[in-house]
């Protein structure tokens, strides 16, 4: 059981997992037997090194960050709470959150999976060499659905329609699973091709991103789609293939 921390670095994430341990009666202490780094990628390794060797614990909260960032310590591991954040809410941001463990030893395993836990986490183990992958992953996930957000919301700005009116399109969407639905779930691939038109005429600069999403949906069909719309996915038209 961790019986004190050290959060060092208070921005987005640490905040929010400072409250959280202070929520479970967590002492937070500059000497804590774990000292959790919530600084920026960049600033990891700079601080562990700062940090004299000793019989406690470090870990880092980067998604990225190898474990190597954190020589010459032994004693580590690092937790990446699979979640964003932002400094308007508190440690609520955590609750149904997920968060990527890696560690060298089975000791560091097991308190990265207690400590997630006490955070109110669900841990699972990553491997050190699969990290920057795993992260790609979660930015396309978060970062880009910023982006995505935004492109949508220029074009129903333009066409006149109100942007807010896309949120709950997109929340129903990560309600319904991931359920494709749609003209290129149809295989109306016409559709497809006025929407193409449509965007050049007014955001010339936005086609190939719209492109390159088109051709991604049709060589990945999500699961369960129609047996008719798999098939038609498999055919994008020759416009898409160029």
């Amino acid at each position: 059981m961790v019986e004190s921390v050290n959060v060092i670095g208070r921005g987005r994430v640490g905040s929010a997992l400072a409250a959280r341990l202070d929520e479970r009666g967590i002492p937070l202490r500059e000497d804590g037997e774990l000292a959790l780094l919530c600084v920026p990628d960049t600033a990891i390794r700079e601080v562990a090194q700062g940090l004299s060797p000793g019989p406690g614990w470090i870990g880092h909260v980067s998604g990225a960050t190898p474990l190597s960032a954190l020589d010459p310590h032994e004693r580590r591991f690092s937790l990446h709470p699979l979640q964003t954040f932002t400094r308007s809410r508190g440690p609520e941001q955590l609750d149904g959150a997920w968060a990527a463990v890696t560690a060298e030893t089975e000791d560091a395993r097991a308190l990265g999976f207690e400590v997630a836990e006490l955070l109110g986490l669900t841990p699972f183990e990553l491997a050190d060499d699969k990290r920057s992958l795993y992260h790609a992953g979660a930015a396309v996930a978060s970062n880009y659905l910023v982006t995505l957000h935004r492109v949508a919301s220029e074009l129903f700005a333009a066409a006149g329609a109100p942007p807010e009116a896309l949120d709950p399109l997109m929340r129903r969407t990560i309600e319904n699973g991931f359920e494709l639905t749609g003209p290129i779930e149809r295989g109306d691939w016409d559709t497809v091709e006025a929407h193409r038109e449509a965007i050049r005429g007014v955001r010339p600069d936005l086609e190939p991103l719209y492109d390159v999403l088109a051709e991604a949906t049709a060589r990945n069909p999500a699961p369960g789609a129609s047996k008719a719309g798999t098939s038609a996915l498999c055919r994008p038209p020759s416009s898409l293939r160029s």
